[in-house]
């Protein structure tokens, strides 16, 4: 069922948070607004499925066990639906589920914290990814082209594979626009996690490369450009 609803001003952030521990769900709305934000909570996955028929958060917190769905299929459900997809995602998953933690990624997710988690920690990722879209707009605010195949464009934070619209996660384009400001340049993984995370530093483990295999899949005859740099990190070379 739904928790609650916190009333705001339209323009703080909304974020939704499914988690079906209530005290862990209390903690983190409580800590939401006190940094600024306003909170829709749910304690299992369906209620949190009939909100978004009307309303769209800024950013979604998952625990991946709930009662009545598992948070992987719910990922996959907003990620394959037009309206859903690029919403933000951060999921909440027990400790040693790396294999959980691998799918979501691989799903979409664009973030994961490890339970028990630091609520500090928590807030400072929510800001990182929700700066994500303003860093990408800021950069030079063009279209960028490559070989006439692939083209970005940066202000509508939207990517074509020549006629065809790609869809890709905040995450996954700012990767993409990252490495297309300097062909051929190799940016190094703590590079790539500056640029997601700012200076908030994280144990990121697999997690650059996940969203990596993402986008290269992602962009069809375009994905192998992204080549690996062994012991370095990762450069867009057509």
């Amino acid at each position: 069922m739904k928790e609650t609803e916190t009333k705001g001003a339209s323009a703080k952030p909304l974020i939704a948070v499914i988690d079906d521990e209530k005290d862990i769900l209390e903690l983190i709305g409580i800590n939401l607004e006190k940094n600024g934000f306003r909170n829709a909570r749910f304690l299992a996955a369906r209620p949190f499925m009939d909100f978004l028929k009307t309303t769209i958060p800024d950013l979604i917190i998952l625990d991946l066990m709930l009662p009545d769905i598992h948070g992987l299929d719910v990922c996959k459900s907003l990620k394959q639906h037009p309206k859903w997809a690029r919403i933000p995602l951060l999921m909440l998953t027990a400790k040693g589920d790396e294999t959980d933690v691998v799918l979501g990624l691989e799903l979409g997710a664009d973030d994961y914290m490890v339970k028990p988690f630091s609520i500090k920690e928590l807030i400072a990722r929510i800001k990182a990814i929700l700066r994500r879209d303003d860093r990408v707009k800021t950069e030079d605010g063009q279209k960028r082209t490559i070989d006439d195949i692939l083209t970005i464009d940066i202000n509508r934070h939207e990517v074509f594979l020549k006629d065809r619209k790609i869809e890709l996660t905040k995450t996954e384009f700012t990767i993409l626009v990252t490495l297309s400001e300097k062909l051929g340049w190799v940016y190094s993984r703590e590079k790539l996690m500056t640029r997601l995370w700012g200076d908030d530093k994280f144990i990121i483990d697999r997690t650059i490369d996940v969203h990596i295999k993402n986008l290269r899949d992602k962009l069809g005859e375009a994905g192998p450009w992204i080549r690996s740099v062994r012991g370095v990190g990762y450069k867009l070379e057509p």
